[in-house]
């Protein structure tokens, strides 16, 4: 068993699967990563299940120091992704040995970068997922000094020079695909016409649980009675403001459901960062 010990924490790091499936009802959030394309990706080029623990990295990279050798890939954002001070690529497998330190720099592009490790991290699993929750699981996010585990893996001799190809424009595609939402139909058309012609950007208020956007619709819609919510639900609030519930959020609300993001949506969406624009772009149900 390797140790990996977290030398700086990164600023919003923690470790993800594919969520807490079958305990809504009970009221637990779904949590796993915020962009699943980029997650699995990474997963699938060490050939691990792409349900393996990974962990994701929001805007500041962590340092993390490895004890044993072992391949790493790392998909999404480019954070400028350093082995012992020396540059790597994103979306490739990279060889690592006894003592090596993995290291962030600069941003690039894209909010969320995702680390994964040959086997998968050994993050304890509570209600079927390894998702780290506060309240939840015992860990809430990275922390200097800590250790993480994972399983020993012989690094191959020979260099790993095979990349592949991945369409990337997602994470700076402006366009976020969404459907209809159940109370889309109680906007007037001019709210219709405003919610899916005009730009938003990216508001402070942002999380896992929900980003706000700082543009708001015009909005005399009373609050509904409270009902089932989901990852990627767009909420109107009675001031105009627009919430896009995200993993960790609540699993009733009520507010307006106006629309409802796509898988591809919610995968663009968690790669913006502050001020960064965004369309709405409606799929049509035949």
């Amino acid at each position: 068993m390797g140790e990996i010990a977290v030398l700086l924490p990164g600023l919003y790091s923690t470790i993800q699967d594919m969520g807490r499936l079958n305990f809504r009802k009970f009221g637990v959030p779904l949590s796993g990563v915020m962009d699943s394309f980029a997650a699995k990706k990474a997963n699938l080029l060490l050939s691990n299940s792409e349900f393996s623990p990974v962990m994701e990295i929001t805007q500041l990279g962590p340092k993390l120091k490895f004890s044993g050798p072992t391949l790493i890939s790392i998909c999404g954002a480019f954070l400028s992704p350093k082995i012992n001070d020396e540059l790597v690529n994103n979306n490739k497998p990279l060889s690592i040995y006894k003592g090596d330190v993995l290291s962030f720099g600069k941003r690039i592009i894209g909010c969320r970068a995702y680390l994964a490790i040959s086997g998968g991290f050994n993050s304890e699993k509570v209600l079927g997922s390894a998702s780290w929750y506060h309240g939840i699981t015992e860990r809430g996010l990275l922390q200097k000094g800590s250790l993480l585990k994972f399983t020993n893996f012989n690094s191959p001799s020979y260099n790993l020079n095979s990349s592949i190809k991945v369409d990337t424009k997602y994470i700076s595609d402006v366009k976020v695909k969404v459907f209809k939402g159940p109370e889309y139909e109680l906007l007037t058309i001019s709210q219709q016409k405003s919610l899916l012609g005009l730009g938003f950007s990216i508001d402070l208020n942002n999380n896992r649980m929900a980003i706000q956007l700082k543009e708001v619709l015009e909005n005399e819609l009373k609050p509904i009675i409270t009902g089932p919510v989901l990852p990627g639900t767009v909420q109107l609030t009675p001031s105009g403001k627009i919430i896009i519930l995200m993993r960790d959020c609540q699993t009733t609300g009520g507010y307006p459901r106006i629309l409802q993001l796509s898988e591809n949506g919610m995968n663009t969406l968690a790669q913006k960062v502050v001020g960064e624009a965004i369309k709405f772009q409606l799929i049509e149900i035949n």
